[in-house]
């Protein structure tokens, strides 16, 4: 039997006070904890969109980045993104890159809400997606500016709308990794 996933539960300044089982976070009022984005681009310049699958608790079936999720207690950041890459879409990434570390965010839909201190990174994808359907339904290569426009248009996961704008501002930052 495989142990529960636990998330790292964060005060107001982003420290860590403490472990709660993932399954037992996410609800109508979230306990501030950490986790991660990751936006990974193929060889060509193109970012691999995903459409979350339909029956997770939080925000179903939304088109979003290419991959989020929690570090384990004691987990290094950089090991969670590899980690959640490999496990939702079977990727490998080179050159990862954390460019928003700072990045927070609250959102709620459906009676659940998100309330996460969210690292943003970028990195080149190694392979073909292989999706588990368990957590993706569905994944498209984009440009990156179909993926801006997207989220100008809020049709993207909150998280997403918010961090777009962001990363397009420090694009010269991050953009090398893509050549």
């Amino acid at each position: 039997m495989t142990a529960p996933e636990q998330v790292v539960l964060l005060d107001d300044d982003g420290l860590a006070i403490g472990v709660a089982d993932k399954a037992t976070v996410h609800g109508p009022t979230t306990p501030l904890h950490l986790a991660f984005s990751c936006y990974g681009f193929d060889r060509d310049g193109r970012l691999l969109v995903t459409r979350r699958a339909r029956h997770k608790p939080t925000f179903p079936g939304v088109r979003t980045n290419t991959c989020c999720g929690h570090p384990g207690p004691g987990e290094a950041m950089e090991d969670a993104v590899h980690r959640r890459l490999d496990q939702e879409l079977g990727l490998a990434a080179e050159d990862l890159r954390l460019v928003l570390p700072d990045f927070a965010y609250r959102a709620s839909a459906g009676g659940v809400e998100e309330n996460e201190r969210c690292p943003v990174y970028v990195c080149t994808l190694v392979g073909e997606p292989r999706s588990r359907p368990d957590e993706v339904e569905s994944v498209e290569w984009w440009s990156w500016e179909a993926f801006l426009a997207a989220a100008d248009a809020g049709e993207l996961s909150p998280w997403a709308r918010l961090q777009a704008p962001l990363l397009d501002a420090r694009r010269d930052g991050w953009a090398r990794v893509l050549t």
